[in-house]
C-alpha cells in the first residue's frame, strides 16, 4: 500500500522543550486550488482537507522545511510490531 498526499506549511514556531531543547512545531495542511488543471486540485479531490504538526527537535531537520512551500507526504505500511502488555 503506498498513499501520497501534498501539503503547505502554514506556521513554522519554536519554543524550548524538555531540558531546554529547542523544538520547531511545524504546522501543515492539504494543498488546494481552484484550476482543475493543477496538481494541487488532484491532490485535494483525492483527499480534500487534512493537517499534520510535527515537533522536530533536530535542527537541521527542521531547517529543511520553510514557510510557504509544499512539500509531498508518502505513506506506506510499516511491519508491525509486537507491543509489551502493560
Amino acid at each position: 500500500m503506498s498513499v501520497r498526499a501534498k501539503f503547505i506549511v502554514q506556521s513554522i514556531e519554536k519554543s524550548l522543550g524538555y531540558q531546554g531543547k529547542e523544538v520547531s512545531t511545524i504546522k501543515m495542511a492539504a494543498v488546494y486550488s481552484q484550476d482543475p488543471e493543477s496538481e494541487n486540485r488532484k491532490f485535494w479531490e483525492a483527499s480534500p482537507s487534512g493537517t499534520l504538526v510535527l515537533g522536530v527537535v533536530n535542527s537541521e531537520a527542521a531547517g529543511q522545511f520553510e514557510l510557504g512551500r509544499e512539500y509531498y507526504l508518502d505513506f506506506s505500511e510499516a511491519p508491525a510490531k509486537e507491543h509489551a502488555q502493560v
